[in-house]
């Protein structure tokens, strides 16, 4: 990993926490002070927080942490709703059983972990889905979506959407991943995105 990989992963993870809310100054001085690295990286870092949308660059003002607007999400939720099932179809047909035991392993012992321990949970398992997808663009377009989806989860469901039910879900899809039926993959998948989506939606207000 590159020190400019080293900064967006921080950077990104500063933001999707709240540590870094929805119009925050980001200051290129403070974040080298901070992450021990150079000018340089660090504005390579925002170049790409700028093209996944997590951030704005205004000209000779500085650039922001972007806002999260109510009236996009459900731009974000009906992407994600065609590309995850996708990614879900390939990965029941091409999938090898070492990524299944992984998930199963990842879902194993959940039933005391806290929400943000359960959200690390659920991402494991949709980063194992893509990778048994076995398609990079896929797999970088899904990541950037999953991590806006995480900033939204801070933001509007942190302490109200039933985690467990969200991994029960997982658990489900899992085992369908395993018989190989893409076609059932495809389906649970949509539907788990959008129950996430509903929750959302229940606690943002309308669109």
């Amino acid at each position: 990993m590159t020190l400019s990989d080293e900064a967006y992963a921080e950077i990104k993870r500063m933001i999707i926490t709240l540590e870094l809310p929805p119009d925050a100054v980001v200051d290129e001085s403070t974040l080298q002070a901070r992450l021990n690295i150079g000018r340089t990286p660090i504005r390579e870092a925002v170049q790409r927080l700028e093209r996944d949308q997590f951030v704005r660059v205004i000209p000779r003002r500085g650039v922001f942490v972007t806002s999260v607007d109510v009236a996009e999400l459900n731009l974000l939720f009906e992407t994600r709703s065609v590309i995850e099932p996708y990614a879900a179809k390939l990965a029941a047909e091409r999938g090898m059983p070492a990524v299944w035991v992984a998930m199963e392993e990842a879902l194993a012992n959940i039933e005391s972990i806290t929400p943000e321990q359960a959200l690390a949970v659920d991402r494991r398992c949709h980063e194992l889905m893509w990778e048994a997808a076995e398609n990079r663009f896929l797999t970088d377009t899904l990541d950037m979506l999953y991590a806006q989806s995480e900033r939204v989860w801070y933001l509007f469901v942190r302490d109200a959407i039933d985690m467990q039910h969200v991994l029960a879900e997982h658990r489900e899809v899992l085992e369908v991943l395993r018989s190989g039926n893409g076609e059932l993959a495809a389906s649970l998948m949509a539907n788990h995105v959008q129950t996430f989506h509903h929750e959302i939606r229940a606690r943002s207000g309308p669109s």
